[in-house]
């Protein structure tokens, strides 16, 4: 899932995007209101957080252009305590309110009650055969036996399970998990793949992740065949 901050104090925008991403979230950061609104109108996120002082423009402008043409969750992050801001940005159309200083646990458990609740993310659980994966729970599951994924690794299992059946590229895994652009000269994603096969196939008698040679990998049944 990808998440954009926009928070001008640079080292708790820093804070929050290692804690996001090592959460397993997929994160942008903008430090302006002008750079975060285009990046929230042209980018394609799952939800926004979105502090209220912000240089150039306001959150509170941010937020009313974003809810012009997007039904993304926004969680709203303030210095301030005041009823007035929390009523304002609610009635703008945030989803949560978070008054700084705050705890990261809050914050992600704020996160994640939004994506479960969210019109856009219904389908959090997904089945393949005995694999069974829980987003919201971040959990998952084989022959019941719970399996011990790094957060990558299970960014990298979310988009293979949500895409069962499509052969994915190196390229982009690569740009969808790690959000780079893919160097043809790495092995990020031949390492990676390598070591979630260990965990979601290798102690089972059925392989469920296949390479496909010269276009990438797949994520499905095919009920014995070779990996």
């Amino acid at each position: 899932m990808r998440i954009l901050v926009i928070e001008d104090e640079h080292k708790l925008g820093d804070y929050l995007v290692k804690g996001l991403s090592e959460s397993g979230f997929v994160v942008d950061l903008a430090r302006t209101g002008i750079e975060g609104r285009s990046l929230a109108l042209d980018g394609d996120y799952d939800l926004l957080v979105l502090d209220v002082m912000l240089p150039g423009i306001d959150g509170f402008a941010v937020l009313d252009a974003v809810r012009k043409s997007k039904s993304m969750p926004v969680l709203m992050l303030t210095a301030r305590d005041e009823v007035t801001d929390r009523v304002r940005g609610l009635q703008s159309g945030a989803d949560d309110y978070l008054s700084k200083p705050f705890a990261f646990s809050e914050l992600l458990a704020r996160i994640q009650a939004l994506l479960r609740r969210g019109k856009l993310h219904e389908v959090s659980n997904y089945v393949l055969k005995d694999l069974s994966l829980d987003v919201v729970a971040r959990k998952a599951l084989r022959n019941g036996q719970r399996l011990e994924l790094t957060a990558k690794e299970f960014a990298l299992l979310t988009l293979l399970m949500r895409r069962q059946g499509n052969v994915l590229s190196r390229t982009q895994l690569a740009e969808q998990v790690w959000d780079i652009n893919f160097d043809s000269d790495t092995n990020l994603v031949e390492v990676a793949i390598r070591r979630l096969r260990s965990k979601i196939d290798d102690p089972f008698e059925e392989k469920l992740l296949h390479t496909v040679r010269g276009m990438g990998y797949v994520l499905e049944s095919r009920q014995g065949g070779a990996p």
